[in-house]
């Protein structure tokens, strides 16, 4: 299900680049687009993680307590073993990222190794395979460059001359598109965010076989996230975090935007997990 998604994601942007290509420049443009399109789906699938474990200066870990809590895990999983790195970054937070189960990463920043007890890393350890397992990781990437391509397509537009520059009729057109892109791309990577997130918290319940543990965790994330920012984080990457790493400069009316679904409503459905 993991890999339809985001092949579905893929194709999106491939048409949306083609429709955008033809109203500037004809069948020509569509040719353009098709292959720049092809071009960003190529580079998200193959080299997306290594943009961001480089953003975020990752250091890959190759021993120690962290290393061999990842490999337990993917034992009761049955997963390979994903490369392990951490962050230099004070605030606790987590993410995964890579193409498939094979070539996957998790990444867990030094602030969260000092903020939680060891079974509550667990739960976000296990929480970020569940996405490698999912194929999430993928998604997410996907994802990002979809809402990146099309916000920097209709950018382009806003600044693009009236008159001869436009083909006949498609002035109208380009205008819409360079308005209601923007809000669809947030849209697609909102709700690719949101659902994968529940599904994961579930997912770590399953592989962990204690709810409590990520419940524990996701309260002491809030806590943090609410008031303090991470140095390096942006909102191109906010989506791929266990918690939302921007929180602290939300306002109230933004959670209706937000990337992730509440820490309370996670919560709830693990604490119903437990119960049951």
């Amino acid at each position: 299900m993991g890999n339809l998604k985001t092949f579905l994601l893929m194709a999106v942007l491939v048409l949306i680049f083609m429709w955008v290509g033809d109203l500037i420049g004809g069948q020509s443009g569509m040719k353009v687009a098709f292959w720049l399109a092809f071009a960003m789906n190529f580079f998200s699938y193959f080299f997306s993680d290594k943009l961001v474990l480089k953003h975020y200066h990752a250091q890959e870990i190759k021993s120690g307590a962290l290393f061999n809590m990842v490999q337990k895990l993917c034992a009761k999983a049955d997963l390979p073993m994903p490369k392990v790195y951490s962050i230099d970054e004070r605030v606790p937070n987590a993410f995964a990222t890579g193409r498939n189960p094979s070539h996957a990463a998790v990444a867990v920043t030094k602030g969260l190794l000092d903020a939680m007890g060891e079974v509550e890393i667990e739960g976000v350890l296990a929480h970020e395979l569940s996405h490698i397992k999912h194929y999430d990781i993928l998604t997410s990437s996907v994802a990002t460059v979809f809402a990146g391509a099309i916000a920097m397509l209709a950018n382009s537009l806003r600044y693009r001359r009236s008159g001869t520059q436009y083909r006949q009729n498609g002035g109208i057109a380009l205008l819409l598109a360079s308005v209601l892109m923007p809000i669809a791309a947030s849209i697609v990577r909102l709700a690719v965010s949101r659902t994968r997130e529940f599904e994961a918290d579930a997912g770590s319940a399953r592989i962990t076989g204690h709810p409590e543990y990520l419940v524990s965790a996701l309260q002491k994330l809030e806590a943090h996230a609410k008031t303090e920012r991470m140095a390096m984080a942006n909102n191109e990457t906010a989506h791929m975090f266990i918690i939302n790493p921007l929180s602290a400069q939300k306002a109230d009316f933004s959670s209706l935007f937000s990337t992730h679904p509440s820490t309370s409503d996670r919560i709830n459905r693990l604490t119903k997990m437990m119960k049951g």
